[in-house]
């Protein structure tokens, strides 16, 4: 087995374990702020599809998990196909969304989108998904692949090259937006707390390889991030040119509202990207 397959098969099994639990367990993108921000960006990448398509066009979620992206879809009228590696999300997104009656789901190897024909969607995009893939410039070059041409790429939720680099602005936005809880005797007694710190750990797959994560997160480092120049320079030999790049800081429940409205247009750390195939 590569190293390459590897990563797969620690993400199938990593999200088919979250798959009932990762809405709750991921509150910074589950909150009302992100949840509007997103449905606004899927509005503007359906509306960046030339010429449109009637009665509703056919969106490809890439790495669906459990259908966060497709629901904005399927709100907006798409008819949408779900497409992940984790059979487990799959069925969630079944179970949430099958009574629309236009979802289809598609299981994938984690390695192409062979299944699907080339020109098959008006829309083919990804959620926080580009960070789990071993080789992510092949993965933005098959989602340019399977759309017609003008059709959309629509890549959101990926951190932005800047990002990564030291910033006293970020720190002090950092220092302001997070309200620490104060500190009381009692969290020397409370078994939760301690759980905390000892479960890390007790993960022995960590112990081989510092870098292991819980949820098969890949390129979330500063000597190993999603670039976006590599991202873009794969769309652009596809024939897939930007029409909409917005950096923007993400919300989080652990901020502060009133601290991150007053940073919002100041500093950015994630990166919506919708371009249009010629």
């Amino acid at each position: 087995m590569t190293d390459a397959d590897a990563r797969i098969a620690q993400n199938v099994l990593a999200h088919d374990a979250v798959a009932r639990t990762y809405d709750a367990q991921h509150p910074e993108i589950f909150n009302e702020i992100e949840q509007a921000r997103l449905a606004a960006a899927v509005r503007e990448a359906l509306g960046a599809v030339h010429p449109a398509s009637l009665p509703g066009a056919r969106v490809l979620d890439v790495g669906t998990g459990t259908g966060n992206l497709t629901a904005h879809f399927l709100t907006a009228g798409a008819q949408v196909t779900a497409a992940d590696v984790s059979p487990e999300c799959l069925r969630v997104v079944r179970e949430k969304f099958d009574h629309t009656g236009r979802l289809e789901s598609q299981l994938l190897d984690g390695r192409s989108l062979a299944p699907l024909p080339d020109g098959a969607f008006d829309v083919a995009a990804c959620y926080s998904v580009l960070h789990h893939v071993p080789d992510y410039p092949a993965l933005v070059r098959e989602m340019a692949r399977v759309v017609r041409r003008g059709g959309v790429v629509y890549i959101d939720h990926e951190r932005h090259d800047a990002s990564w680099k030291p910033s006293a602005e970020r720190d002090a936005f950092m220092a302001e937006a997070i309200v620490w809880p104060p500190k009381r005797w009692t969290r020397f007694i409370t078994p939760a707390n301690f759980w905390k710190r000892i479960k890390p750990l007790l993960s022995w797959r960590r112990w081989r390889d510092p870098r292991w994560m819980p949820e098969g997160d890949l390129h979330i480092w500063p000597d190993d991030h999603i670039e976006w120049t590599r991202v873009e320079a794969a769309l652009a030999a596809a024939g897939v040119k930007p029409v909409a790049v917005r950096d923007y800081l993400l919300f989080e429940a652990r901020y502060r509202r009133d601290a991150w409205e007053r940073w919002r247009e100041r500093i950015t750390d994630y990166r919506t990207w919708i371009g249009s195939k010629a």
